[in-house]
């Protein structure tokens, strides 16, 4: 896996600010992978930025319905990025068959435009794909259901706690469509506030990695008042648990 990564979203605004000094630091807590956000927008301070600090980026997030994707995949093709992950689709588009399996075609075609380019694309849960239910199941396992074999997946765990799943069985459920997790933690609130550094919240952590232990760990934090300390305290939480 080459050690944890990290979304760089949990530090937009350092990064908005001064994206070489942002890597520069997140390289000195020791991380060699972050995972972009905005890949066409950012192309430009990540070419730059990922090789003075002797990063990669394996995955990254960017917005692909209604958009370029072919300004998106050529972008990451640039950067070395090999899965772009679409990082949400709206709650309303959760709660009927109909809409999600629209959804999965999109991505679906979305994917052919991508392997053009030498890249696949994934998806990357909130809680609502969990707390819809079709037929019993979560709507997010329907979806993979109607996904074609090459789109991956990155669950947001904590996001799937939250919205009433048990992470550590849906993972064992996803099996080897899960690429990537988000390693989170905190108070399991919808509106991002209480989040902790990996293990000091309600998350069974280690379950959760045992879950899912081929898949890159990716630490993120929707928002935190000591982004880059707790950062570091997640990374130092994860190289613990690869002992």
């Amino acid at each position: 896996m080459g050690g944890p990564s990290v979304q760089l979203y949990s530090v937009r605004d350092a990064f908005a600010a001064d994206p070489d000094e942002t890597l520069r630091r997140l390289a000195a807590i020791g991380f060699r992978q972050v995972e972009p956000y905005g890949v066409v927008e950012n192309a430009e301070a990540l070419g730059a930025g990922l090789a003075a600090h002797g990063l990669s980026a394996p995955t990254a997030h960017a917005a692909l319905a209604g958009k370029d994707q072919d300004a998106v995949f050529a972008a990451a093709r640039e950067l070395g990025i090999g899965v772009v992950v679409e990082p949400l689709v709206p709650a309303p588009r959760w709660q009927s068959l109909a809409d999600i399996s629209e959804t999965a075609s999109a991505l679906n075609a979305a994917a052919e435009v991508a392997a053009g380019y030498g890249v696949r694309v994934g998806y990357h849960n909130h809680w609502w794909e969990l707390e819809s239910r079709i037929a019993g199941r979560s709507a997010l396992e329907v979806f993979a259901d109607r996904l074609s074999p090459e789109i991956v997946l990155e669950v947001d765990a904590y996001w799937a706690t939250a919205g009433g799943e048990d992470a550590p069985a849906l993972l064992r459920r996803l099996g080897e469509r899960v690429c990537a997790i988000h390693v989170k933690d905190g108070s399991l609130a919808t509106d991002a506030t209480g989040q902790v550094p990996a293990g000091q919240g309600r998350m069974p952590m280690p379950s959760v990695l045992a879950a899912a232990p081929d898949a890159l760990r990716v630490v993120e934090f929707d928002q935190h008042e000591d982004v880059f300390g707790s950062i570091a305290e997640s990374f130092a939480y994860l190289a613990g648990a690869r002992q």
